[in-house]
Formats: C-alpha cells, structure tokens, sequence
C-alpha cells in the first residue's frame, strides 16, 4: 500500500523565515514569492497565510491582504493574529463595519489578552471610536502596562476621542518604553507593521489637530474637561441651591417647586457636561480617585448636588439644601484655587 510523501515541514518554515527577510528589506513580491514556495507544501499554515496578508498589507494591497487573511482565520478560527491582520485589511478597504465586528470578536476571544485588547482597540479607533475602544485599551495597559505598544493604542484611542491630555500621557510613556517608536514610520517590513500602523494614525490626528484651529480651541483636554464640568456644574447648582433658600423662607411649597425644576435643569447640564468625557466614570474618575482625590470629590458633589435639590423637594427638610450649597461651594473653591495655582 503506498501513501504520498509527507510534507518537508522544515522546508517550508525556511520558506516562511526567507520571506520575513525580505518583507523587512522591502522586498514585498519577492516575500510573497517565498510564501507561495511554503504553501505549496503546507497549504493551510496558518502562519504563512498570515505572514502573506502581513506582507501583502505592507506592499499596499488590502485585497490581496483579505484573501490570505480569510484563508488564515478558515485554518485557525480562534487564532488571534489572523484576526488582528483581516481587520486591518478591511479598514483599509473601507469596510469599516465588518472591520469593527472582527474587532468585537479579537475582544470576545481574549478578554485577559493584552494583543487581543489592543489590536481590538487600535482597529475600533479607525472603524467604530467611542468607549469600548478606550475600555480595550485601557484594559490593553492594564493588561501589559510594560508594553509599549499598549500605551501607542491608548494614545491614538485618546487623540481620536479628542482626549489630548490622556494621548500626550501615553504616548510619552509609550516612548518611554521604547524610544525607536518615533522612527518607526521608516519601517517597510512586517515585523513591526502595527506599531508603523498605529504610529502614523495617530501622527494624522495629531496633524489634523494642527491644522483645524476649531479643534484646538474646542476645550479638548481632560484637565480642561473636567475643569469645566466642575466650574460650570457646580456653579449652576450651587446659584440654584441658594436660590430655593431664599424661596422656602417665603414659600414652602413655591419652593420645592422651583427645586424640582432647578434639580432637573442641573441634572441637564452636568449630563452633558459629562457627555464630553469619554470613560468618565468607568476609567477617569477611578484613576483621580488615586492620583488627584481632590478633583474627583469635587466631581461627585457636582453630580450629588441635582440629587439633593431634588431631595430637598421630597421630604422639604432644609439639610438637603444646606449640604447641596456646602457640596458645590467646595468643588469650585477646589477648582479656582487650581485655577490660582497655574497662574
């Protein structure tokens, strides 16, 4: 009985190591050339296709990148790096939705995988930017905090998010880590193909930061955010507050009216104060909760002060109202005596 002949595997992983050289070299048909000799004789190493989408992504072809990349994934389902590659693929061909659902599965298959919550985060900022993308990447930093490429997602995540303070933060820490990022776009090979990626993303929104004067006006940092939620939340409130005072010493029930609307418009305000911090509650606030407690007190008591108001309109006892006052008054002494301290 005969049987075909094995497949020579260490000929075709010789194969894959040529065609890594050359894709670093630039030589990017000449890599594909080589992978074509390798899967020859593995035609579904995973590996190989993956190495071939990486090489085809660098030559500029995402087409070509889309079918390696889906022949990969066909061969290794659950494998991270097929993913990472077909959703890069597809951004660059513009399918945004079908690239942020490939990043939604990276998320799904490697919820305690630094690559995985990275990759996902760096590719949800070209297709889908909001807040999983910077819950994947912090949780990429949390995962791998000596990583630098998990501080180069953050960076762009932020910068996208139009979190400028958070983007400058990360990127130096990125830089840090690994001070050849900043040459990293002179790269041609596959080896570092997502640092090259990231990197130059984020050198775009830093340059349309730059050139759009809209934008570098617009209140863009966290530091500015947050300092405006305190200042113009606690300030609204605390008017308000000292307004339904003098009311309840004429009017009871007049007052606990105007403390109902006055609750409601506060509420109103902080929300969309808030609204322009992404992640305030899930990753800024737990994080000044260690490295800036006064800040973010001040910012409970501006979310606290609605509620009291509203408390005051309930039960019509005066202490609500009095800690409503005291609540705001604090916050925005914090904030001034920042504001004095800069100056």
């Amino acid at each position: 009985m005969s049987s075909e002949p094995a497949p020579d595997r260490s000929a075709a992983d010789g194969y894959l190591d040529r065609a890594q050289l050359l894709a670093e070299l630039g030589r990017h048909d000449e890599a594909v050339t080589e992978l074509a000799y390798g899967l020859a004789l593995k035609p579904a190493d995973p590996e190989a296709l993956t190495m071939l989408a990486r090489v085809h992504l660098a030559a500029g072809r995402p087409a070509d990148a889309l079918t390696a990349a889906d022949a990969a994934v066909a061969a290794a389902p659950e494998a991270l790096p097929p993913l990472v590659v077909r959703a890069m693929a597809l951004a660059d061909l513009e399918r945004y939705a079908e690239s942020a659902a490939t990043a939604d599965r990276l998320l799904a298959l490697g919820p305690a995988d630094a690559y995985a919550q990275r990759s996902a985060a760096a590719i949800l900022a070209d297709s889908r930017n909001g807040q999983p993308a910077l819950n994947a990447a912090w949780r990429g930093v949390e995962l791998a905090p000596q990583e630098p490429q998990a501080h180069l997602v953050l960076s762009l995540v932020a910068a996208r998010l139009e979190l400028f303070d958070l983007a400058e933060r990360a990127y130096a820490e990125a830089l840090r880590l690994d001070p050849r990022l900043a040459d990293v776009g002179q790269d041609v090979g596959v080896i570092r193909l997502e640092q090259r990626r990231w990197s130059q993303a984020l050198e775009h929104v830093a340059e349309a930061v730059t050139i759009s004067p809209k934008r570098m006006d617009s209140g863009r940092t966290i530091a500015y955010g947050l300092h405006r939620l305190v200042l113009y939340g606690a300030g609204w409130s605390l008017v308000a507050a000292v307004v339904v005072a003098f009311a309840a010493a004429a009017n009871d029930g007049f007052s606990r009216i105007l403390a109902v609307l006055a609750a409601l418009t506060g509420g109103i305000v902080v929300w969309q104060l808030a609204a322009r911090l992404p992640g305030l509650t899930r990753t800024i606030l737990p994080r000044l909760l260690h490295s800036d407690r006064g800040l973010a007190l001040a910012i409970y008591a501006v979310a606290a002060a609605p509620v009291l108001l509203l408390a005051y309109a309930v039960v019509g006892s005066p202490w609500p109202l009095v800690l409503a006052i005291a609540a705001t008054a604090v916050a925005e002494f914090a904030i001034f005596t920042r504001t004095a301290a800069r100056s």
